[in-house]
């Protein structure tokens, strides 16, 4: 009896029907190769994988002829063989040649001449007897799958099952050889011949007997999940394969053991199954019962008023009409008996238990979003460079000059002071000040360029009063700076450790702490400063946080460098973090009428967000992630794990000057909406005027990042207070978080080491393509599919694709993802150059898309127009 599956990961489907069974091995591994239906050809390899597999066809043929030949004519062939000494060193000598060294030549009497008769000797006679036949099958398999592209048996599978039976049946043909009469190694081959003889010389006939029997059964047990059992049943019980029923110790099965059986069977299938596209490799099997198992279950109804059984019902489903059937009148009762009412028997339908998600969970665990890149490694520390000792340096006799020209600055002009203290940072000192009661702070804000003047500091920075703190603070720059380096910030266990979404470790605060912000609570990041001022390693430092902690399953990168060589470090890990549009050759966009598409890609990726997050009743992207990996949401209604994604712009300035509104339009629309569903901004400039940075965009970044700007007319548009102006430059920078500024050192990271990160992960297995955005069609017609599609550069299961489409009558992205094994990104791809191929209609919202062909023979002849 076939095995009952209850669940299948990839593709859900009701109870009868076939069924993928996922075992619990694709929780522990990750399918690391592409099936060889998933692996992209040029124009020029489909060709020339054709003609392959014609040449494998026609040498499957000819081995045919040969192998079948030499079952009649071996003893003629090995004559010609043996008189010319092996033979093959005449195969291209004339017959004269061949006559004049040896005289008595005998003839060859293969139908496929001496190259038939050659080949046959050598594979049957010299290799592996009568099973080199299967070599025949291996050709024919893998010709017809290059040349059609499809698959008689599994290419793969036919290879390895086909060399295992080889061996075995060469060796076991030997063995029996000794039991027949002597003739010649036609049957086992010389390979047979001399194994057993080796075997029997060390282990006896016995021992050679059973390990051959032992490797029958191995290889059995291991390909065909052969059941060794020997079960000993009754005459009455010998079809029944249920466990069930040969445990039961009574000899007859009465009607509540079968309804019993019959309730737990039903009970082992979900009316409701979720799919769940894993990385892991599915067996596919029948979900079926035996023909006594309908017998059993249509002759035991539920009876009414009656308790006999009856065999007159048919089992309903739910949903459908119930019949009533009345059981044949008794015979005619006597005048003085009062006439009995008919029985009626009722068979109710049956209400199959959906699976819950407790139990989905419980038995084949959480959903893995990292499966498909089981085997990514992330960058390791060694990649970062370490610069200076990462210790402060305290010189006490600068910290005593610098306190005392302070406490003397203030009073030449009649302000005395109660206390101060110093607190070291790696490039600013923060003295704090406590003035005698009734000395107004206003007035020590005006002496600022004092302080500077008498210090002979630059960017001294005066902080009145120090938010939650009963002090005023002034900052004066270190005359010994120490370098902040990226690898002494990843290092910490504040960042090891830490549980943040979107973690970006910034650099160091004054009080020489490891600061670290959630990008996905910000939500959004402007960074602005003047031209040489460290912004570009801020970016930097931004990317490379994030990369160091997060799984590209988890994040994915949108980068618009419109300079063209400030990102272009990262374009090795296209394959791993970055998402582009469709058809688009490069990821990191460069072109401005390439931004606009993609921003207006992002804007569709987020409404399309936000309907996945309303069918799933939850309101942000964690709470939809979690819902899904507790496997709640179903696939087959285009849920999908969701992976972060940062949209990057280098220099916004440049884009506004070039493209204006069509840039800022569909930025205002991402800022202001795109929190929620884990799409999140980081812009750059170093032109913070009004006029770049808008108060529309301001409104909808709370999130600022200062570095040195030239006036403070640019530290008010990009911070709306003073102290940009007042920074020292080389990383120093202040954060903004809309309550309270913070200086921050930025950690240092040189392009040599953002080059070696990138080589790093884009070293290792990637998915097939760039995660792709969904298709932008403009007002003018141009950005979409259907606009610039190529045909030639078509996936290669378009075609495949087309056909299971049009048979089903059914446009949907999960159709061909179900179906064909393939990923959601593939899947959504091949729909969208089914659409421009005209093979189906639009995109329409939740209902499938529309297929323009009635049937797969009109398909067959639009396709042929197309090779």
């Amino acid at each position: 009896m076939a095995k009952l599956n209850t669940f299948k990961n990839s593709a859900g489907t009701a109870a009868g029907k076939k069924t993928k069974n996922t075992t619990l091995s694709y929780q522990k591994r990750a399918k690391t190769t592409k099936s060889f239906d998933q692996i992209n050809f040029s124009e020029g390899q489909r060709k020339a994988l054709k003609i392959l597999g014609l040449f494998l066809l026609l040498l499957a043929g000819l081995f045919t002829v040969a192998f079948v030949s030499y079952l009649f004519t071996w003893k003629a062939d090995q004559s010609y063989i043996s008189s010319t000494n092996g033979g093959w060193s005449t195969l291209f000598k004339t017959t004269e040649e061949i006559h004049d060294e040896q005289v008595d030549l005998p003839i060859v009497e293969n139908k496929l001449g001496k190259f038939g008769a050659l080949l046959a000797n050598q594979f049957i006679y010299e290799w592996f007897g009568v099973a080199s036949f299967l070599f025949i099958l291996i050709l024919f398999v893998t010709g017809y799958k290059f040349l059609y592209k499809r698959s008689i048996l599994p290419m793969w599978k036919t290879w390895v099952y086909s060399l295992i039976a080889i061996i075995l049946l060469s060796i076991t043909f030997g063995f029996i050889q000794d039991f027949i009469a002597d003739t010649p190694h036609i049957l086992e081959g010389k390979f047979g011949f001399w194994t057993n003889q080796i075997l029997k010389s060390q282990i006896g006939q016995v021992g050679t007997a059973g390990l051959l029997i032992f490797l029958v059964l191995t290889a059995l047990v291991l390909i065909y999940n052969y059941d060794l059992r020997l079960s000993f049943r009754s005459n009455k019980n010998e079809d029944l394969e249920d466990d069930e029923l040969l445990e039961e110790d009574e000899p007859s099965i009465d009607g509540n053991t079968i309804n019993k059986i019959r309730s737990n069977k039903q009970n082992e299938v979900a009316s409701h199954t979720y799919s769940y596209p894993e990385a892991s490799e599915e067996v596919e099997e029948e979900e079926e019962l035996t023909e006594e198992e309908k017998e059993l279950s249509m002759s035991m109804p539920l009876q009414v008023n009656t308790p006999k059984p009856t065999n007159n019902n048919v089992q309903h489903q739910a949903g459908q009409e119930i019949e009533f059937s009345i059981e044949p009148p008794t015979p005619q009762p006597k005048a003085s008996e009062v006439a009995e009412e008919p029985s009626l028997i009722v068979e109710q339908p049956i209400v199959e238990k959906p699976i819950s998600a407790n139990d989905l969970v419980e038995k084949f665990g959480e959903y893995d979003p990292k499966l498909d890149l089981s085997g990514y490694q992330y960058p390791t520390l060694d990649l970062l460079k370490e610069y200076g000792s990462g210790k402060i340096t305290i010189n006490q006799q600068e910290l005593e000059g610098n306190k005392n020209r302070i406490v003397e600055t203030l009073r030449n002009y009649s302000i005395e002071i109660e206390h101060i203290k110093a607190t070291i940072g790696p490039t600013v000192t923060l003295y704090e000040i406590i003035p005698k009661p009734g000395v107004r702070i206003s007035k020590i804000k005006n002496l600022e360029d004092d302080i500077a003047l008498s210090l002979a500091a630059l960017g001294i920075r005066i902080i009145a009063p120090m938010p939650g703190k009963g002090t005023i603070g002034i900052e004066v720059p270190s005359s010994t700076p120490e370098m902040v380096s990226m690898r002494s910030i990843l290092a910490t266990e504040k960042y090891q450790k830490t549980d943040m979404d979107l973690p970006i470790a910034l650099g160091k605060t004054i009080s020489n702490e490891v600061y670290i912000a959630d990008l996905a609570k910000m939500p959004h990041l402007l960074v602005a400063g003047a031209t040489g001022q460290g912004k570009s390693v801020g970016i930097n430092a931004i990317l490379t946080s994030l990369l160091y902690k997060k799984h590209p399953a988890e994040l994915k990168f949108v980068l618009v460098d419109p300079k063209k060589v400030e990102l272009s470090l990262f374009k090795k890990i296209e394959r791993h973090f970055l998402a582009k549009l469709p058809n688009e050759d490069e990821a990191i966009i460069t072109d401005t009428k390439n931004v606009v598409n993609t921003l207006n890609s992002l804007c569709i990726e987020m409404d399309q967000r936000y309907d996945l997050l309303k069918n799933a009743q939850v309101r942000n992207l964690k709470e939809y992630n979690a819902k899904f990996i507790n496997r709640r949401l179903n696939p087959e209604e285009g849920h999908r794990f969701l992976p972060f994604i940062v949209l990057i712009i280098d220099e916004f300035a440049d884009l506004i000057m070039t493209a204006g509104k069509e840039v800022e339009t569909p930025i205002a629309r991402l800022a202001q909406l795109a929190r929620a569903i884990g799409i999140h901004l980081v812009i750059a400039t170093q032109r913070p005027s009004v006029n770049i940075i808008t108060g529309t965009i301001k409104a909808n970044f709370p999130a600022r990042l200062a570095f040195r700007v030239l006036s403070k007319t640019d530290s008010r548009t990009i911070l709306d207070s003073g102290g940009a102006d007042q920074l020292i430059g080389r990383g120093d920078m202040l954060l903004s978080t809309g309550s309270d500024l913070i200086r921050i050192q930025c950690a240092f990271v040189d392009t040599p080491e953002v080059d070696q990160i990138s080589d790093f992960i884009g070293g290792q297995r990637g998915y097939p393509s760039a995660h792709l955005l969904p298709e932008y069609v403009g007002e003018s017609g141009e950005g979409g599919a259907s606009s610039d599609f190529d045909m030639d550069s078509r996936d290669s299961m378009f075609e495949e694709a087309a056909r299971l489409i049009v048979m089903h009558q059914q446009g949907s992205t999960s159709l061909i993802q179900r179906k064909l094994k393939l990923g959601y990104n593939r899947a959504g791809r091949i729909i969208d150059q089914l659409e421009a191929a005209g093979i189906v209609g639009p995109f329409e919202g939740s209902k499938a898309r529309e297929v323009l062909y009635p049937d797969e023979y009109s398909l067959e002849q639009y396709l042929e127009t197309l090779r």
